[in-house]
């Protein structure tokens, strides 16, 4: 079968070869592996735009199944980590059909035009282009020798299968059902697909012209000179013309030959299927692929048709270094949701006892991934063609039905780990709690979790939720993929299938991302940033943003864990390093620190719940084994036991008189003697602890006395005071207004040696 990838070898290996070819001195560079490959390049009308080509550039899908008459932009694609200078040749070969007279020329594409796939960028580079127009059918191999000054020589091939289009009625003669092929004719026909030119001739979509054709029938290409069965062709063998009046009747007018090659149909996608139908099916004359290319050949083309724009800037189309990861040799249990074929496999066999293929080689999360292109016969509400439409079964159990769209997105949104209960249970004992073995922690993106405010330890109480999984009918989907319009300076940046919440503005060289708010704004009025107040969730009497009230409890918490070494330092931790020796308190609140952390949206996604179980779990940390002693992990931390007697709360280790739990409350280590000042203060510059890590703050703790009296309503009290009994007596306090219950005023002490104290009245 032929079945299109990226690259036949581990991208994993690529990666290694990468980090080898950094890390190796220059005078003695280690080997680094070429892993080059022959990649039939697709162009998409965007690129046209973008890279300056010619407007009569044709446009390609990047298969291996191809038109005659068609061009194929050929590149060896090598190792990025091979200095370019490295390369000292490479050499075409090309192996035609009988009697043909196509050859390899020049490709039209430029040095600035990258390589294809977002994902392939950051490892791979081009090291020679060509261009081939095939001119008969039949198979032609493609050869080049690649050689390098200090790595070695390598050749590479390339099988193209050249053909002409047949039309829907000769794909539906097998696959519209029965033994011999599986039925995807009749779920197409209830695609937009299947009836996109129909119903623009026919004016049921408003403006439409002959321009579009190119994308919206099979084979549309007016510059190409040998008949290839393609719309353009037997428009002109027949003479037909487009309509100059769009009207209902233009359609059933439009000859069988050319209504047989309408609208987007299996050739678009696939390929001329000539020689695959010839052949009686041999799948190796047609291509599969899931390529973004296959797509973007038409829905790269701004401003109008972006999907396939926005989703290259798109974390799923492996825009990042860290895409290729989860992929390779070993990693079959990662694939399911971190590539294309891995994630279509695992959904198609939902339920099934004898689990899914495990076809580790990477491909990016694209548009074929979350889309089924033949359409579906059920449900009809599926307008979308998504893979996962309705319920989704989260890693707990939980059934969650009030997804909408979002549906799609839990399915690998979500904690892979299974439930917290299972994970507290098993990870101490070293068994496996989940398909990969034992890991500790809910996976990098419970997003799913964490809208619908499950699979956490809420020790047994009831924590609340947001509105956002009941308000939001579509919940992910409605804020991700919120419409941005053309001159937004966030559009192909923000919303649609970029996924992003936040686009890039440079100023003065400098980038910065600017959250889109606009879907927020909706519910929660005009607003500039997710960092918006809403409520004191840290305690500490101010409402700071959302954002910066939940960063407040998880740095709070991370400081009462174990830092790597398994030691309580008391310091706020940006990852945490779970053993299995932790104590089931420890544990949990580990949990529910990395559920909120590996969230990332730092409590938009669902505020109420990430703080309710970082509160919880902060309290619950703040047990204590004593009696009226101060919390455990304070006095584990500082003291390395809760049987140290210095840790008691009026104990003083540090030799200056203040005790433990007058530095607890302050922040203070206790083990840091302060320095008395000259009036009697006691003196703390602990950088360590007090006042956000800022080393320049000072705090003095002085002496005071409290003056406690009973009071009767109607009456006024004042404080005296005087410092001999020479003086006369002086108010120190302002009028206090009788309630009929004792009242405590305190007042400095620390200008005087001594002081004396009265209460007077009226009446």
């Amino acid at each position: 079968m032929n079945i299109h990838r990226p690259i036949n070898k581990s991208r994993a290996c690529l990666a290694a070869g990468v980090l080898i070819a950094l890390a190796a001195a220059a005078t003695a560079r280690a080997a680094t592996p070429l892993n080059a490959e022959i990649f039939p390049r697709p162009l998409t009308p965007g690129d046209k735009t973008v890279y300056g080509l010619p407007s009569t550039t044709e446009v390609s899908g990047g298969l291996n199944t191809v038109p005659i008459g068609e061009p194929v932009y050929l590149e060896v694609l090598l190792n990025l980590a091979i200095p370019a200078a490295d390369i000292t040749g490479v050499t075409w070969g090309l192996t035609s059909p009988v009697g043909s007279l196509a050859v390899l020329t020049n490709s039209p594409l430029g040095a600035n035009v990258p390589v294809y796939e977002p994902s392939d960028r950051l490892i791979l580079q081009v090291a020679s282009r060509q261009l081939l127009r095939p001119d008969l059918v039949g198979q032609y191999t493609v050869t080049a020798t690649v050689t390098t000054a200090s790595e070695g020589t390598t050749n590479l091939t390339l099988t193209l299968t050249a053909g002409t289009y047949m039309g829907v009625d000769t794909c539906a003669l097998c696959h519209s059902g029965g033994e011999i092929a599986p039925d995807k004719v009749h779920p197409w026909q209830t695609t937009a697909h299947s009836m996109i030119f129909s119903n623009g001739i026919d004016g049921y979509l408003g403006h439409y012209s002959q321009s579009c054709l190119a994308c919206h029938t099979v084979g549309y290409d007016p510059l190409t000179t040998i008949p290839n069965g393609g719309f353009s062709s037997v428009m002109s063998q027949i003479g037909w013309t487009f309509p100059t009046v769009l009207s209902p009747t233009n359609w059933a007018a439009l000859p069988q030959s050319l209504q047989n090659l309408g609208n987007i149909q299996c050739e678009n996608c696939h390929g001329p299927g000539s020689q695959h139908a010839y052949a009686l099916g041999n799948t190796n004359y047609i291509t599969r692929t899931v390529l973004s290319g296959d797509c973007n050949q038409c829905h790269d083309a701004p401003t109008h048709h972006i999907k396939g724009t926005e989703w290259y800037v798109s974390k799923h189309a492996g825009v990042d270094s860290a895409a290729k990861i989860p992929s390779g040799p070993n990693r079959s249990v990662c694939v399911g949701c971190h590539t294309a074929n891995g994630f279509i496999d695992r959904i198609a066999n939902l339920g099934s006892t004898n689990g899914y293929a495990t076809n580790t080689v990477y491909s990016a999360i694209g548009c074929q991934t979350c889309h089924e292109p033949h359409g579906q016969t059920m449900p009809t509400n599926n307008p979308h063609l998504l893979r996962v439409l309705g319920s989704v079964t989260m890693p707990d159990g939980t059934v969650v039905t009030n997804a909408g769209f979002g549906a799609l997105c839990m399915e690998c949104h979500h904690n892979r780990n299974g439930s917290v209960t299972n994970m507290l249970v098993k990870y101490p004992l070293g068994q496996a709690n989940w398909a990969g073995g034992s890991s500790f922690g809910p996976h990098d993106g419970p997003q799913g979790d964490m809208i619908e405010g499950v699979n956490a330890v809420t020790y047994g109480q009831n924590i609340p939720s947001s509105a956002h999984r009941f308000a939001l009918s579509d919940t992910c989907v409605d804020c991700h993929m919120q419409t941005v319009n053309v001159g937004d300076p966030a559009f192909l940046h923000a919303g649609g299938h970029t996924f992003e919440m936040s686009y890039p503005v440079v100023n003065n060289g400098v980038t910065n991302m600017v959250a889109k708010t606009d879907v927020c704004a909706q519910c929660h009025g005009p607003m500039t940033s997710f960092d918006f107040p809403i409520a004191d969730y840290d305690g500490d009497g101010v409402i700071q943003g959302v954002q910066t009230e939940i960063q407040n409890l998880l740095n709070k918490l991370s400081t009462m864990l174990p830092n790597s070494a398994g030691v309580i330092d008391g310091l706020v931790k940006t990852s945490l390093s779970v053993k299995t020796n932790w104590t089931q308190a420890q544990l949990k609140a580990a949990y529910n620190w990395q559920f909120v952390a590996n969230d990332g949206s730092l409590g938009v996604h669902n505020a109420p719940f990430a703080a309710g179980i970082l509160k919880a779990s902060i309290a619950d940390l703040s047990g204590t084994s004593v009696a009226g002693g101060l919390p455990d992990w304070w006095v584990v931390q500082y003291f390395g036991s809760t049987t140290n007697l210095l840790g008691l709360p009026n104990a003083t280790p540090a030799g200056d008189g203040v005790p433990n739990w007058v530095k607890y409350a302050l922040g203070l280590n206790p083990l840091i003697p302060g320095v008395t000042n000259a009036v009697g203060g006691v003196v703390w510059a602990d950088g360590s602890t007090l006042n956000g890590n800022n080393p320049t703050n000072t705090i003095e703790i002085y002496t005071a006395a409290e003056v406690a009296f009973d009071t009767q309503s109607n009456a006024t009290y004042w404080v005296q005071g005087i410092s001999s009994w020479s003086q006369g007596w002086q108010a120190i306090s302002g009028p206090i207004t009788g309630t009929g219950e004792a009242y405590s005023y305190l007042t400095p002490t620390r200008q005087n040696v001594k002081q004396f104290f009265r209460v007077v009245h009226t009446p």
